[in-house]
């Protein structure tokens, strides 16, 4: 396959997991966005790899351009301190114990679905009553899939197109949110 073949392939393959959204499901989470702050809450985003850094871009987006309290858990001496002490299979599910308040929205973003720390956090998360999306991808029955309040499934097993759909989408409820007031 050519170069320019490839690029075409991988776009037009993105393009249609983008699109591949109900889009009622993201004017959903933006709801739960502005309700967690309406009652005082914040937004707790946490993810690994590619997912922790796009945690990072959507909180500070969320804080910074829409108003809207947003927290990740990305700190290097949080993750290595809480996965030294409670093992890195139970290091967000301590995390939300330790920093989430009871108006809390978790948001939680594994390509796999299937990461023993993020599906744990999500148990945690239900098991305190917080508000709680997930964003996944690969098997369509993946672990996380179905704990949320939202749940977001990318149809696809690359780690890079399910990262980038979960950025676009995560980026558009942002963008939504400015557009019609935070």
């Amino acid at each position: 396959m050519s170069e320019e073949d490839y690029f075409n392939r991988y776009f037009t393959v993105l393009a249609a997991a983008i699109d591949d959204v109900v889009h009622d499901e993201l004017r959903r989470l933006g709801e739960m966005f502005r309700t967690a702050a309406k009652v005082g809450g914040k937004v707790i985003l946490a993810g690994n790899g590619g997912s922790a850094a796009m945690a990072s871009h959507v909180s500070v987006d969320l804080t910074k351009a829409a108003g809207i309290r947003a927290v990740n858990f990305n700190e290097a001496d949080l993750l290595t301190c809480f996965a030294n002490d409670f093992g890195y299979e139970n290091w967000v599910a301590r995390a939300l114990e330790a920093y989430a308040d009871p108006s809390d929205l978790v948001v939680l973003v594994s390509s796999s679905g299937a990461s023993p720390n993020m599906v744990r956090g999500a148990e945690q998360a239900r098991a305190m009553g917080l508000g709680l999306a997930c964003l996944t991808g690969f098997a369509k029955d993946n672990p996380m899939r179905g704990l949320g309040d939202v749940d977001l499934w990318v149809d696809s097993d690359a780690y890079n197109i399910v990262e980038m759909t979960h950025h676009v989408w995560l980026l558009a409820v942002v963008d939504h949110l400015i557009d019609h007031g935070g």
